[in-house]
């Protein structure tokens, strides 16, 4: 097979020993440690895990440019040393072709076409770079040190290192198509409007909703402190109204403007409030996770309290979520909005297990194992989605575009685009679970064909007759038939800290 080789490849045999021999006629030195070194250093992609955890330490486009370097040299090696080494055996270099004192020891058994080598180190500085062009530079110098010093210390032939490195690239522009590269999130954009300016909180009458969200005994201190002249309203009993202490805090006199602190049910309650009353809101950062105030640019009572006193506001849509309850001869319906997110199947008990896993193994790996033992044990929902039928996991409609745009919306950099986000993770597929779990063990649940996305500005979502469970801004309703979502533009103001 070798001599076989060799004859239909005669022009690179010549060719490589041509480069060889000049690599050989390179006077020894210092060097001659160093590359030896540094190939040593690349052995089983030791130095590519060492550099991958290096980059972990720093979150955001650090930390996926490591997983996708990591994911790209794997399957670069995989390919390399499992097929074409088996395809494609050769020969190594022997001593006479180069200076002894040069040679790697002991030299590899392996075939040496093509070089696992330089596929890994190419695959990794490409993978990586892709997500992060700026990382992706400074390890092009260290991979090229990698594959060449495999030609200077015997290890392979040039040919062998062209080869690996071309495997490597090509393994690295494979895997974006199964694990693609997130694309930047938009820039923040807001339609800014006026608003009464607050200082002290003068004019602001505050709704505090203790029983849920971050509230402590320190929160009303601060809040009194920040807002000494606001009129506060708490909500300390589970049997308080909290739409009417809403309401009567939005018609308390002198009010011009609503404050909020709460979760996402608190303050989509006082959203409505502030459109009937026409006042702007102050959303607080008093929420579990904070979502709009997050979005909004309040997401710390520092910024709250900026934009209150400077009267900065902005624009933002509404969801109309209008559902219906009951008997089917006799239908109660009834019409509630929607500031965030809401969503139909197994997403309220993923993000419950998400939470409860969170402390301990961070918020990426608690979505893994969450999202598999949410979908392992559950069943999916027959839906009918603008009168189409699905089987789905997940149903799940956004009130305004959020991203990154795959199956975990986190950030809504324009809050008056007019559209609602509808994302379904459906059953309807042949092996429908085993699609699903396959796709969350490989984390290619965004790009499976069990992934739906797309935009609307009127979304309806039919039981069948069967009641299904509906949560909308983290608040669960029951019982549920049917229920549609519609886009009211620009409904109402809220306070925002604007650049100056």
């Amino acid at each position: 097979m070798q001599s076989t080789w060799r004859g239909s490849h005669r022009w690179i045999s010549r060719l490589d020993r041509y480069l060889v021999r000049h690599v050989s006629d390179l006077p020894g030195g210092n060097h001659d440690a160093f590359f030896r070194r540094l190939s040593a250093s690349a052995n089983h992609g030791k130095l590519w895990i060492a550099a991958a955890a290096a980059m972990a330490a720093f979150p955001g486009r650090p930390r996926r440019a490591a997983l996708h370097g990591l994911i790209a040299q794997a399957v670069a090696s995989a390919v390399t040393n499992v097929v074409f080494k088996t395809l494609l055996p050769r020969a190594r270099p022997l001593p006479e072709h180069l200076p002894v004192f040069r040679f790697v020891h002991p030299q590899p058994t392996s075939s040496s076409m093509p070089s696992g080598h330089s596929a890994s180190a190419v695959a990794f500085a490409v993978g990586a770079g892709l997500v992060q062009p700026v990382i992706g530079a400074a390890l092009a110098p260290v991979a090229a040190g990698v594959a060449y010093s495999r030609v200077h210390t015997g290890a392979h032939w040039p040919s062998d290192v062209f080869f690996g490195s071309a495997l490597g690239a090509c393994a690295a522009l494979l895997t974006r198509t199964w694990w693609p590269v997130r694309p930047p999130f938009p820039d923040v954009a807001r339609t800014w409007t006026t608003a009464p300016e607050l200082p002290g909180g003068r004019g602001l009458s505050i709704v505090v909703n203790t029983l849920g969200g971050s509230f402590t005994e320190e929160t009303a201190t601060a809040l009194q402190g920040v807002f000494p002249d606001a009129h506060i309203n708490s909500v300390h009993h589970p049997d308080q109204d909290l739409l009417r202490e809403i309401r009567h805090a939005a018609e308390h006199p002198g009010t011009r403007a609503l404050g909020v602190w709460g979760g996402d049910g608190t303050v989509g309650a006082a959203a409505a409030a502030a459109v009937e009353h026409s006042l702007p809101l102050l959303v607080l950062p008093g929420g579990t996770l904070n979502h709009f105030a997050r979005d909004a640019g309040t997401g710390s009572l520092k910024e709250a309290v900026a934009a209150a006193s400077k009267g900065d506001a902005a624009l933002a849509d509404v969801g109309i979520v209008t559902v219906e309850r009951g008997l089917a001869g006799s239908p109660e319906r009834a019409q509630l909005t929607m500031l965030n997110t809401s969503s139909v199947g197994l997403y309220p008990n993923f993000v419950r297990r998400r939470e409860q896993l969170q402390p301990a193994l961070g918020k990426p790996l608690a979505g893994v194992v969450a999202m598999f033992r949410t979908f392992a044990a559950g069943t999916p929902s027959t839906l009918t989605i603008d009168g189409r039928r699905h089987k789905v996991w997940i149903a799940y409609v956004g009130r305004g575009r959020y991203y990154p745009r795959d199956h975990a919306p986190l950030f809504r950099p324009v809050m008056d685009d007019g559209v609602l986000d509808v994302r379904m993770i459906t059953a309807d597929e042949s092996f429908a679970r085993l699609r699903l779990l396959w796709s969350v063990l490989t984390g290619t649940v965004a790009t499976s064909r069990i992934t739906h996305l797309s935009e609307a500005t009127r979304v309806r979502i039919d039981a069948g007759g069967s009641p299904m469970a509906l949560a909308v801004d983290g608040e669960a309703l029951a019982g549920v038939r049917s229920v549609e979502y519609t886009v009211r533009r620009r409904a109402f103001a809220y306070y925002s800290p604007q650049q100056r």
